[in-house]
């Protein structure tokens, strides 16, 4: 994070995490390992031999890697399904890849409701699709994480959500940052160029067999109730090959362009932390963030895509920011969301300034929500079965929110689920009338855990991993 060209996010940690990340499958597959020392050696090399990567082995760990609950393709076979005969099953379609004969399946699109109301599209892939874009995905994995920059956190191996958010908050807290550019780019799954994404690839891909392995899926199509669609752009979301082909497509957009843009253009400090289409952005001076932006929606245009108008701002934000609000008379610094959390502007116990974060309020009442409409399937569920089930969901909320300075909005999220768990309960039976929280109080103890801090300081992690 010191020099310029490190900004943002991350300087480029002692041990990459692609080599954290193939230890356990390049010692089964070796060609794997082979192909990332290729890469790392000379980044720029392009790779004209590829497809026989795909080995019987490497698409059997691919079987084994998917999730065996995952809802089914238009194939309608379930994992356990193909698992009865796999081995006879992979043989086929490791021959039919090799010869030009495998043909990929039309994903089946079906909707899920985002925090808006609006509709979601994923695209289901069918199971052997699955099978062969999993073994892929490690295959590209290995050549592009010795070429991705160290500011690009989503969907990569040893890289999580809040590796993200702990490098936002250093790079606010600890450089000169005064304004936040907060960015979404609108519906880029749906509109990722196939054309664009074809060059991309061929930039480090020079097997034409590979190559149209992946444009098959591109050009698949969607299934929507029993009628196929043509898709001429977008990658299905919820496809096993669409986040490594996002994080591919945007490399080249937006992070190779940010750190060029950043050394010839900028006058102060430019931070950049990006976690798939999402990204933050820190400057030191408005007139920066300000002609970043500008050039950022003629670039992005340029490869069909387009910044969210209502997602998209820049604020005034940093440990100068109440203080030069107060003096133009306009209040608080504005708050804004990163990847479930809203960041503000404090004070620590000494005075000094400091960034909060909570849980969203978007996000604390989707996860109510969602706890409600369960309680009131599961409401007749013996209460221990229920409890456990409790347990678990709190738990998880816990990992993930679980960060210092958030335990006021865990204790209110523990506080709302238990009187909801009430509620549902009073509505059982006409005994359950009488149960109010001193009756409840012992099973909420015994199954509800408490709000627990599971991650360290964002400056203690940072440091370690970098």
């Amino acid at each position: 994070m010191v020099e310029k060209a490190q900004r943002a996010g991350a300087g480029k940690p002692r041990m990459q995490p692609s080599q954290k990340a193939y230890v356990g499958l390049s010692a089964m597959c070796s060609g794997l390992g082979r192909v990332r020392e290729a890469a790392k050696r000379d980044p720029k090399i392009q790779f004209t031999s590829l497809l026989h990567h795909l080995t019987k082995d490497l698409l059997i760990q691919g079987f084994k890697a998917l999730n065996k609950k995952s809802a089914v393709g238009v194939d309608d076979e379930t994992w356990q399904m193909y698992s009865t005969d796999y081995v006879n099953r992979i043989s086929d379609l490791h021959a039919r890849i090799h010869r030009g004969a495998y043909r990929a399946k039309p994903s089946k699109r079906i909707y899920i409701e985002k925090d808006d109301g609006r509709k979601r599209p994923i695209g289901i892939a069918a199971l052997e699709d699955k099978i062969v874009q999993q073994a892929t995905t490690w295959l590209l994995e290995a050549i592009y994480e010795e070429r991705f920059l160290s500011f690009s956190y989503g969907f990569r191996p040893g890289r999580s959500q809040h590796n993200a958010l702990d490098a936002i908050y250093v790079a606010i807290e600890q450089r000169k940052v005064n304004w936040v550019f907060d960015a979404d780019i609108e519906g880029f799954f749906d509109n990722l160029n196939h054309e664009w994404m074809i060059k991309f690839l061929e930039h480090c891909i020079g097997d034409p067999r590979l190559i149209r392995l992946i444009r098959k899926w591109l050009k698949a199509g969607v299934s929507e109730d029993g009628q196929w669609l043509k898709t001429e752009v977008g990658t299905p979301q919820g496809a096993t090959i669409s986040p490594i082909l996002a994080n591919i497509y945007l490399h080249y957009v937006l992070d190779l362009w940010v750190e060029q843009w950043r050394k010839r253009n900028a006058r102060g400090e430019v931070y950049i932390v990006r976690y798939a289409d999402d990204f933050v952005m820190g400057f030191q001076y408005e007139s920066d963030a300000k002609a970043f932006n500008k050039d950022l929606v003629e670039r992005l245009e340029k490869f069909g895509l387009r910044l969210h108008p209502k997602k998209t701002r820049l604020i005034k934000f940093g440990r100068f920011a109440e203080k030069d609000l107060k003096q133009d008379g306009k209040g608080s610094p504005e708050t804004f969301e990163f990847l479930g959390f809203t960041h503000y502007c404090g004070r620590t116990r000494k005075g000094k300034f400091a960034i909060k974060r909570k849980t969203s309020k978007k996000k604390m009442r989707n996860s109510i929500q969602r706890i409600k409409t369960i309680l009131r399937k599961k409401m007749h569920y013996p209460l221990p079965i229920v409890g456990a089930w409790l347990r678990l969901s709190l738990r998880g909320h816990f990992n993930y929110y679980g960060v210092p300075g958030n335990r006021d909005s865990m204790d209110k999220f523990r506080t709302t689920v238990a009187r909801t768990w009430i509620r549902v309960l009073q509505r059982r039976s006409q005994k359950g009338k009488s149960l109010n929280w001193s009756k409840m109080a012992g099973r909420i103890t015994r199954w509800l855990p408490r709000a627990k801090v599971t991650h360290p300081y964002p400056n203690q992690r940072f440091c370690v991993n970098t």
